[in-house]
């Protein structure tokens, strides 16, 4: 399992708020997660993402495709995949980690 932090940037905006681009990507990213894919966590800043790698290039494909299609001619995607391979790895898990160590 693969975690990706991603950041989807329209280019060309009417005004600077983008809210509107992230909420729609947050309904793509629902019906993958809703069809069991992918499992996903909006945070101020980002998205994160956990799934099988291939079904998150996949995803990333089709939240990279949300401004295009709202009429914007430029999108910046910015992608940071953590693929751990020697021990299963969720975005629960790694906070999990942490707060144990925290106490």
């Amino acid at each position: 399992m693969a975690i990706v932090d991603v950041t989807i940037i329209p280019i060309g905006t009417e005004g600077p708020s983008v809210s509107e681009y992230v909420a729609e990507i947050q309904h793509v990213l629902k019906k993958f997660e809703e069809e069991g894919t992918i499992q996903f966590q909006l945070t101020p800043m980002n998205t994160l993402i956990e799934g099988e790698l291939p079904e998150l290039f996949k995803v990333l494909q089709a939240i990279h495709e949300v401004p295009f299609s709202k009429g914007i001619s430029r999108v910046a995607t910015n992608i940071r995949i953590d693929d751990r391979r020697d021990k299963p790895s969720t975005l629960s898990g790694k906070l999990e980690s942490v707060n144990k160590k925290m106490k």
